[in-house]
């Protein structure tokens, strides 16, 4: 890659990540000296869409690279800025979160400063854990309940059944109590933050079709089983969060059967009628067993999201002790024809989790282009899919035919080179801000995907969890993952546990140790929690960057294919893989057998304080 000025929003560039109105951030970015002489560097802020220049000086000079600072006075709760570059040969450049150009940038994908509250200072440094109880694991206590005349039950080695009726009716009976007693299990694997998607009673295996908000299922053990997970978990060091649909109900919900064909029912406001009789309604994609909320309705904020008597407030307070939630289809909630309410139901969700604890976290489901909705004003970050998965799949996934690719309608998965991921991961990570960044979910799947495995390139997923693990974001394990085990599209991947395949030599034993080793490299180095990046190398098969703080950076490299490369920089000691490293005179060089993930220690710029 050709050397250019960088600027991200970690420590070691910004002087105060979460400033109040009317506070000056000092700002810094590095330019490369092999660039040319410089003639000016300036910040150019955009208040109130009317761009202010500010002047930069120079701080630092290191390693052939030149330190400019500037202030910059936030002056509206996103506060967008990008660094404007005049050469002493005439020339003129400019820096935002997209990139260096010598034409003027999109506004959108400036570098952010947020005025907004920030998010738990634990968040930065999790490694989720998402759960579907019906298959994670069954007490034995599961033996003892009625199951309700909807569920079909199954053995707990059966295959899950991907299409048709009984998909969402196969029930293998999985519990709280079953979590609770695997704790040691996710504690090993280092993980530190655990999603459970929904645990409210409805008719369905997945629970999105919610018929009450206000228990947990008794088919999970109830509200006193979900007391003692999360009291366990948080004695073992977990986070617990939820899922709440804020989108729509289920269609048994007793608000909607309160009001479902019954004009004049209080509920009734809580719900899309189309015709007089309120028998028509509207529905998630037309999907009858799924109606969806109207928020206009202030009884059903009062009831779902809004003070203390909430819905939202009632499981984060005791004696629950939810640490969070994540926001089921949180895109769509509150959009419909004309009417976009989603800015006030995310920021009411929000406010109302602060005043019961401003320790918990909140993050939305958009599976798209998720920045417009992220911008620190309530979600911390995104459930999505177009920075980190699907381009990720396309670099490390052989091609296959594939009925399913993330709800595209593609017969194959999309192919992409190593340089076209990064395009895409740069692309679609432009608009968020830093801050939300560090707090996107890089899933290699989830609950409703296909397993990665399934269609990944032989040896590949050591190099894409490590990815997950070392680039901006949350790194994220479904439940089975570490097992190894694969799955056609996201019913199928929804395979109970086969816990007994750790008590003997294979395939599970092997990733759950690749696992814990690549999470343990995560959780025990502050750069690859909170550090900034730059990408030092990218080409078809093997990229190179750096994650970096004042304190420690780590050279990270992902190849998926034979590595041949040099570099102009030293390396200090290895922490991961086994890519071989040669000092030449003036460079190193690096080869592996690929595919390959490796990370080394490497010195830190030594920055005057700010």
């Amino acid at each position: 890659m050709a050397l250019a000025p960088h600027h991200d929003g970690s420590p070691l560039y910004v002087s105060n990540p979460a400033p109040a109105l009317g506070d000056t951030v000092q700002v810094r970015v590095r330019i490369p000296q092999a660039l040319g002489p410089v003639a000016f560097v300036k910040t150019r802020s955009n208040p109130d869409h009317e761009p202010v220049y500010t002047d930069a000086s120079l701080i630092h000079s290191e390693d052939g690279w030149d330190w400019y600072q500037a202030p910059v006075v936030v002056e509206n709760p996103v506060h967008g800025y990008r660094f404007f570059f005049g050469w002493a040969d005439g020339g003129y450049g400019y820096l935002n979160a997209s990139g260096y150009s010598t034409g003027e940038l999109l506004d959108l994908e400036d570098f952010k400063l947020l005025a907004y509250p920030e998010p738990p200072l634990w968040a930065k440094s999790t490694v989720m854990y998402q759960i579907f109880p019906d298959r994670f694991a069954r007490s034995s206590a599961a033996d003892e309940r009625e199951l309700p005349i909807w569920a079909e039950p199954a053995a707990w080695t059966d295959e899950p059944i991907n299409i048709g009726p009984s998909t969402p009716r196969q029930f293998y009976g999985g519990d709280l109590l079953g979590i609770e007693q695997k704790l040691d299990h996710l504690v090993g694997l280092g993980v530190t933050m655990i999603y459970l998607t929904p645990i409210f009673p409805a008719h369905s295996n997945h629970r999105y079709d919610a018929l009450s908000f206000a228990e947990v299922d008794p088919l999970l053990g109830g509200d006193d089983a979900l007391i003692s997970l999360v009291q366990a978990a948080h004695a073992r060091g977990l986070n617990v969060i939820g899922d709440l649909t804020s989108n729509h109900s289920g269609d048994a919900h007793e608000w909607f059967t309160s009001s479902h064909l019954q004009p004049g029912a209080p509920e009734s406001e809580f719900y899309y009628w189309l015709d007089a009789e309120q028998k028509s309604y509207v529905s998630w994609l037309g999907v009858p067993s799924l109606p969806k909320f109207n928020w206009k309705s202030a009884e059903l904020r009062r009831r779902f999201i809004e003070g203390p008597d909430s819905i939202v407030a009632k499981w984060l307070g005791e004696p629950y002790n939810f640490d969070g939630w994540r926001i089921d289809v949180a895109n769509m909630t509150g959009r419909y024809l004309d009417e976009d309410l989603n800015a006030e139901v995310r920021q009411v969700i929000r406010q109302t989790m602060i005043d019961v604890n401003p320790e918990t976290i909140l993050l939305g489901e958009s599976t798209n282009d998720a920045s417009s909705d992220f911008q620190g004003d309530a979600w911390h970050g995104a459930m999505t899919y177009a920075n980190f998965t699907r381009p990720l799949w396309g670099w490390l996934s052989k091609r296959v035919e594939k009925s399913w690719f993330f709800g595209i309608p593609t017969t194959t998965i999309p192919s992409y080179t190593g340089r076209e991921f990064h395009e895409a991961h740069i692309r679609f990570s432009a608009g968020f801000p830093w801050r939300t960044r560090l707090h996107n979910m890089n899933a290699l799947d989830t609950h409703d995907t296909a397993r990665f495995r399934t269609s990944a390139r032989d040896g590949a997923v050591a190099v894409a969890f490590g990815m997950s693990v070392t680039l901006p974001g949350i790194p994220v394990v479904f439940a089975g993952d570490e097992f190894g085990l694969v799955g056609d599209d996201g019913e199928h991947s929804r395979s109970p546990l086969p816990w007994s395949s750790l008590d003997e030599d294979g395939l599970a034993r092997e990733t759950v140790e690749l696992y814990s080793q690549l999470i343990a490299l995560r959780r025990e180095h502050v750069a690859l929690n909170q550090g900034g990046i730059r990408w030092l190398h990218v080409d078809d098969d093997v990229l190179v960057y750096v994650r970096e703080t004042a304190e420690e950076s780590v050279l990270l490299l992902a190849a998926r294919a034979d590595v041949d490369l040099e570099l102009d920089l030293p390396v200090g000691d290895s922490l991961y893989g086994s890519v071989t490293t040669e000092r030449l005179d003036a460079t190193t060089r690096f080869t592996a057998t690929g595919p390959a993930f490796a990370a080394w220690l490497i010195p830190s710029p030594q920055l005057p304080a700010f």
